[in-house]
């Protein structure tokens, strides 16, 4: 998926979940001054599903491949949640393919998206995305239809499976085997960290570590927002990175 005109911009979207349906407050602003990007991780979304052993290296590879084989000699990225930790291994190991890069702060189970109401899903989802999240907005009708018809193939089942285990929980994203703290004062380019202000998976103190760990790095907290504030507070994440983007 892109559009758009001006300079190239990545879109990752996070585990279990989609660009079309992660991003979708967020493409068309951005693409009125950029060239939007918003491609689905292998074994997520609607692209090929192989029997891989899916990892943030292996997602990272595909992202540089994508880049790559558009033409683009650089990109600006931006990412939620696994997809924030996808694009700092890439700004990591191939700083050149990224003059900047925007990182935004994963959601649930199959069986379950069968049989639940709406407003269930949504109360469980508050759980892991912070009670302040306006979950109505973020987990819409059109997004939960999405989720269901994701989360109904064996493949995905497959490919979720197997990021989770490469990453032994959620929680591993900053810590354990895939923390890089030690490693976010190689990060020489531009970063705007976005976080939610309520955020229960990732507090603000992860993001204010972070902030002073980057030299070139903004931080900027959005009040009332828990988990993925680029679909609870969409207008005042999109104000923050046209900003970052444009700066």
């Amino acid at each position: 998926m892109h559009g758009g005109r001006g300079t190239p911009v990545v879109f990752i979207h996070g585990l279990g979940s989609s660009s079309y349906m992660e991003w979708r407050y967020n493409l068309e602003a951005t693409g009125a001054k950029h060239r939007v990007f918003a491609p689905d991780l292998p074994g997520y979304g609607r692209t090929e599903k192989p029997r891989v052993r899916y990892s943030i290296p292996y997602f990272a590879r595909f992202v540089e491949r994508y880049i790559e084989d558009r033409g683009l000699r650089s990109a600006a990225i931006v990412g939620v949640s696994l997809g924030g930790r996808v694009a700092l291994e890439v700004a990591l190991e191939r700083p050149h393919l990224i003059p900047r890069v925007g990182e935004a702060v994963m959601r649930f189970t199959r069986g379950a998206l069968h049989w639940a109401s709406p407003s269930l899903i949504r109360r469980v989802a508050a759980r892991y995305g912070g009670n302040g999240a306006d979950l109505e907005r973020a987990m819409d009708d059109a997004y939960l239809k999405d989720l269901r018809e994701l989360y109904a193939t064996d493949e995905f089942h497959n490919a979720y499976l197997s990021t989770v285990r490469s990453l032994v929980n959620p929680r591993a994203l900053l810590g354990g085997h895939h923390d890089v703290s030690s490693r976010l004062s190689e990060i020489k380019i531009p970063l705007q960290l976005i976080w939610g202000s309520d955020d229960p998976l990732f507090p603000v103190a992860h993001a204010t570590r972070a902030h002073a760990l980057v030299e070139h790095s903004r931080l900027a907290i959005i009040e009332g927002a828990g988990h993925s504030p680029q679909a609870e507070r969409p207008e005042e994440f999109n104000r923050v990175l046209l900003n970052f983007l444009g700066s």
